[in-house]
């Protein structure tokens, strides 16, 4: 059944705080309101007249029936609760870059939606100019005024002049600082200075990087447009008069409908009257293949056209009586058909390019640009790679007389400056759209009749169709808009991939963009050392269960860290922060896999403490996003075929460290011994039949008491099936005279054999063969394998785990084997300092819990895992794959900060005479 909601406005007076409300079991209605001082929320019960009081901490209202129309009046006593949600308001700014800027973020029809769909406010600066007025805005239910401070969130389109940045708000624009313009570094150092949240729309890409807000198909229209405008002003100056005088800039039509017939018209004329012969063949090159391009070709196929190879370009130029002037001709290049390899003399593939950049050099200026009319340049460029031109490239087809009527025009819709074409040193405005750049006198100018090519980079060009651009992109915008009022900026992938700066602080994706800020450009060290801030690593906790308290005490005061936890028992999660304002907690049902993607996208370290079987569908998303993941349960073979695919993806998957597995782990690779203090509460409190009480979950407890076991004990392999493990135990377990513990085999403690170093069971080698033919016995005879494992221990067989030490051999003529082996034993079966002849090491962990804390097993679970996840979040761990914490810089430092966090393990040696090591007779007996 569906709740009644209650939606809370933040204001300008005072933002509500979900605290301040209180709910009887009487029904709820949502009013309208326009401050908090009008806020209201009835509530009617059917069977009496009362009513329910919001109370805000500085005034109370009561609020009667009277004031509810009747329609509105619930008429089921079912509903005794509400789901609260505080909504980001929103404000549209008017853009006061250019004069020409007419877009818009979202639309009138857009905004009306938005408000009815999720009752958010929607303020908007008055403009004049804007493509849409201020009254379709006021029809459509948004507030139009000056002041917009009062909003949350403030889109617009271009760059925000300093001091219009409102200080701990979320702004959305196209700021291009992400590349490290320089231009806009002053203002991305106010942003961070005011503590702005800066989320652009150029970084709004899904899960294949593919942008999804944009203007670049507008951008291509227009650009074309405008560069067939400027091309027939060029034919004009060079004393030919074209149809492309019948072409204006794309600002001047009413809308793109009318720019294309406009074309089509110019096509006529071409197709009637056809081109200058002078200029042979007229060809057009469209460098990208993405939104720009196919943009303008969009224009330009509404001209009488004909497609050509680039293998194609130059017959089609130079064989002047094969070509027909009453049409033109286009030709797309992509990076291959114009970059070679340094050393190969060749393109040798896209990936080896994309590797390997700096290995490429263009030869455009020689395969392409001298058979080209006009460059339509619209493909992403970035300082790795080669240019397209550079300016000695253009000085030298400028300086050939047989291009005389080639390269005359460049669109460059993309506008990198000084990048693809090294001769772009400005963009051009839509009052001025154009300029000559002319290399053989090292000049530019604006004389249409004078020598040089072209240039057109108006970096606007959206904007001169603004009607259709704007409903374009409100329409990709729109489907963000819901997480934006929601103030999911780091749930959503696509906002928190878009995000630039947040809390004084770049991002983990552009910390680059420090070295280029203002304040580290400075000669002051200690300013520098200010401006540079690390980003918060975020940890993501998956679970709110018995352990996790420890884990989000000891996380939740790191500085450096950013917990969030997510839970399916929200108010379980509340409890974990104790009032920690930094924790941010998340309501998440795992088998949502679309909302765990979306919080371990935006994670850096995720900890999985739900049930086991869940892991899988965890650690296969932390793969899927690159992000590293720990767990405290064992590696299952379902997560250790995960193995090499988190190789590949650079993460690690740490199991294994909790208390058991975990802790036992940690001190049996120090000394080969396993733990057992699983589950024991502490004697005073053993007051109950069984002498055992939980402090994890049972069910954990019984599923793991019904588990095989399999060890080695004695020279043997040993096996006790689930069923009976209980049954068969070790009897009193030597640790301190107060303790009556009674020891239990654990799970397959075989398969760390490998992982601690142990020798093998048994060794396939051809010296087996000869071992067994000489002991006069079979191959897999016991008292073989025990000479097996003896020579492997002295370094004799070839797989030894270590080489034979040389230097422990005598250098003496006519050494015989005898001394060698005398040698061996002499050196590897002395005595060291205050050794007995029989010892036992014993390694006992001893942790209390508490009333006012945790219980030891929490606290013995809990930080090791919180342990782990700081040493990954801080890089300290850089194994990558599915790992239990076997690795000695892994087991080391966690056992000395659990030692600094009271979890200490005692190692004792006990002396025994030679016949008092415990034995299992294959009963259940251990004697």
């Amino acid at each position: 059944m569906s709740f009644p909601e209650i939606t809370l406005l933040k204001t300008r007076k005072r933002p509500f705080n979900i605290n301040d409300i209180y709910f009887t079991s009487y029904e709820c209605f949502v009013g309208t309101f326009k401050d908090v001082a009008s806020f209201s929320i009835h509530v009617a019960d059917p069977t009496s007249s009362k009513h329910f009081s919001f109370m805000s901490r500085k005034r109370s209202h009561d609020l009667s029936l009277r004031s509810i129309p009747e329609r509105y009046q619930l008429q089921s006593s079912s509903f005794n609760r509400a789901n609260i949600r505080g909504l980001n308001t929103i404000a549209l700014r008017r853009e006061d870059k250019s004069r020409w800027e007419r877009r818009v973020a979202l639309i009138p029809d857009d905004v009306s939606k938005l408000i009815k769909e999720t009752g958010v406010k929607v303020y908007v600066q008055p403009c004049n100019k804007r493509v849409f007025n201020d009254e379709k805005y006021v029809k459509a239910g948004a507030i139009v005024q000056e002041d917009i401070s009062d909003a949350d969130i403030i889109m617009g389109i271009k760059e925000i002049p300093i001091k219009n940045l409102i200080p701990n708000k979320t702004h959305v624009f196209f700021s291009h600082t992400h590349k490290g313009q320089k231009y806009n570094m002053p203002m991305l150092q106010e942003i961070l200075d005011k503590k702005v949240r800066l989320i652009d729309y150029e970084l709004m890409t899904n899960e294949n990087k593919k942008r999804l807000v944009l203007f670049g198909i507008h951008a291509g229209y227009a650009g074309m447009i405008d560069g067939l405008h400027g091309l027939g002003l060029r034919l004009l100056g060079m004393g030919y008069n074209t149809p492309f005088m019948h072409v204006s800039m794309s600002h001047s039509y009413k809308s793109l409908d009318d720019a294309n017939s406009s074309i089509k018209r110019v096509s006529e004329s071409i197709v009637d009257e056809g081109l200058p012969k002078s200029f042979g063949p007229m060809t057009f090159v469209f460098t990208g293949t993405g939104n720009v391009s196919n943009g303008a070709q969009v224009i330009f196929k509404n001209l009488p056209h004909e497609y050509v190879k680039v293998k194609d370009l130059k017959e089609c130029t130079l064989a002047s009586h094969n070509y027909g002037n009453k049409k033109v001709y286009g030709c797309q290049v992509e990076p291959h058909d114009y970059l070679i390899h340094k050393n190969k003399g060749t393109f040798v593939s896209k990936s080896d390019y994309y590797a390997n950049p700096n290995q490429y050099v263009s030869e455009f200026h020689t395969k392409i640009a001298p058979y080209t009319t006009m460059l339509i340049h619209g493909s992403y460029w970035d300082s790795r790679y080669p240019r397209l031109l550079t300016n000695e490239h253009l000085k030298a087809i400028q300086m050939d007389p047989n291009n005389k009527y080639r390269f005359l025009a460049v669109a460059d819709i993309s506008c990198d400056i000084k990048g693809a074409l090294e001769f772009l040193s400005h963009s051009t405005t839509i009052d001025d759209p154009f300029y000559y750049v002319d290399l053989v006198n090292n000049k530019e100018h604006k004389n249409d009749e004078g020598k040089g090519t072209q240039i057109m980079a108006v970096d606007i060009l959206p904007t001169e169709i603004p009607f259709e651009s704007s409903k374009h992109f409100s329409k990709s915008l729109y489907p963000l808009m819901s997480d934006l009022i929601d103030g999911k900026f780091d749930q959503n992938p696509v906002l928190a991939g878009a995000t630039i700066a947040k809390d004084g602080e770049l991002t983990e994706s552009h910390q680059k963009l420090y070295d280029l800020l203002p304040k580290n450009n400075h000669t002051n060290s200690s300013q520098t050392s200010d401006s540079r801030k690390v980003r918060r690593k975020k940890i993501l906790l998956l679970g709110s269960g018995f352990v996790s308290k420890p884990f989000v005490d000891y996380l939740g005061k790191k500085k450096n860290l950013s917990l969030t936890i997510a839970s399916n028992i929200k108010a379980e999660a509340i409890a974990l922060t104790r009032g920690n304002q930094d924790i941010q907690v998340v309501n998440l049902d795992v088998n949502r896999i679309e909302a765990l993607s979306r919080l371990i996208q935006s994670a850096d370290v995720v900890v999985s403490f739900i049930p086991a079987p869940l892991h899988r569908i965890v650690a296969e998303t932390c793969i899927a996003h690159k992000k590293h993941m720990v767990t405290a349960s064992y590696i299952s073979p379902a997560m250790k075929a995960l193995d090499e695919r988190a190789k590949q993806a650079g993460i690690t998957i740490l199991n294994e460290i909790g208390l058991d597995p975990g802790i036992d782990h940690l001190s049996a690779m120090k000394i080969i011994d396993e733990v057992k203090a699983e589950g024991l509460p502490a004697p005073e409190a053993s007051n109950v039949p069984l002498g055992y009480k939980f402090s994890w979950s049972p069910r954990g407890v019984l599923t793991a008491a019904l588990n095989d076991a399999k060890f080695w004990m004695n020279g043997k392999h040993q096996e006790i099936s689930g069923r009976d493990l209980l049954k068969y135990h070790f009897p009193t377990v030597p640790i301190y005279p107060g303790f009556a513990f009674e020891g239990l085999a654990n799970r397959d403690s075989l398969s760390y054999i490998n992982t601690y170093g142990l020798a093998p069971l048994s060794t396939k080698t051809s010296r087996i063969s000869a071992i067994a033919d000489k002991l006069n016995l079979p191959k897999n005879h016991e008292m073989v394998e025990k000479v097996v494992d003896v020579l492997k221990w002295f370094s004799l067989m070839p797989d030894s785990s270590t080489p034979l030490n040389h230097s422990c051999i005598p250098s003496m003529n006519n050494l015989t084997s005898f001394d060698v082996f005398c040698s061996l034993l002499q050196q590897n079966l002395k005595y060291n300092p205050g050794e007995r002849d029989l010892q036992t090491k014993i390694s006992t962990l001893i942790s209390y819990g508490s009333f006012e804390t945790y219980t030891a097993m929490a606290k013995t679970v809990g930080l090791p895992a919180a342990i782990a996840t700081e040493m990954i979040a801080r890089g300290e761990i850089k194994d990558t794959g599915v790992l239990a914490p076997t690795l000695s810089h892994i087991y080391n430092p966690i056992l000395q900060k659990l030692d600094d966090e009271g979890i200490k393990i005692v190692e004792n040696v006990i002396n025994r005479g030679m016949n008092e090591s415990l034995n299992w007779n294959g009963s259940g007996i251990w004697n």
